[in-house]
């Protein structure tokens, strides 16, 4: 709803636990969203997962991202990925989607700005991220008070700093 009241995404645009194929196995992300400025974003929504399982996660989108291209292609174009068929647009235009984690309260559990903080900690030391992957992250509360539309997302990296960004001015993948 946040991202509906926001204007960032219309609440149709959603799809939940699609299945996409890594070397690894399938990566279900919890939501794939498609953005109001014609780009997608993985959404992962978490309560309760280890932050094994959350690296674990992280992990598979790159091997997702990674993947081999697939099929022959043609005269008028090579072979291309499962993912930059599904998300790239006709010309390779975009950018790898978003990933975007919202740490949401549960019952004995830390506190969602607690988990965050960890997950920053454990996420940056994953290669990948702040280069070929943008992955960002918000608590439940903070989303659903201040809005998708306004500062409330972290960029995990090395490089990166504690402040806060709009969705639209989150770092691209390279």
């Amino acid at each position: 709803m946040a991202f509906h009241q926001a204007e960032v995404a219309h609440h149709a645009d959603w799809r939940v636990e699609v299945a996409h194929p890594t070397p690894a196995g399938n990566l279900i992300p919890d939501a794939v969203v498609l953005l109001a400025n014609g780009s997608s974003a993985f959404v992962e929504i978490d309560r309760t997962m280890s932050y094994a399982r959350l690296i674990a996660k992280l992990e598979r989108y790159e091997a997702y991202r990674s993947a081999p291209a697939s099929g022959r292609g043609n005269a008028a174009r090579t072979p291309r990925s499962h993912w930059q068929e599904t998300y790239a647009g006709p010309h390779l235009d975009r950018r790898f989607p978003v990933v975007l984690f919202v740490f949401a309260p549960a019952p004995r559990r830390t506190a969602p700005d607690t988990r965050e903080a960890a997950f920053h900690e454990r996420a940056r030391n994953i290669q990948s991220v702040n280069y070929k992957l943008t992955v960002a992250t918000t608590t439940l509360p903070l989303l659903t008070k201040t809005g998708a539309g306004k500062a409330v997302w972290r960029v995990v990296g090395k490089a990166q700093g504690e402040e806060r960004r709009l969705l639209a001015a989150l770092p691209k993948a390279r």
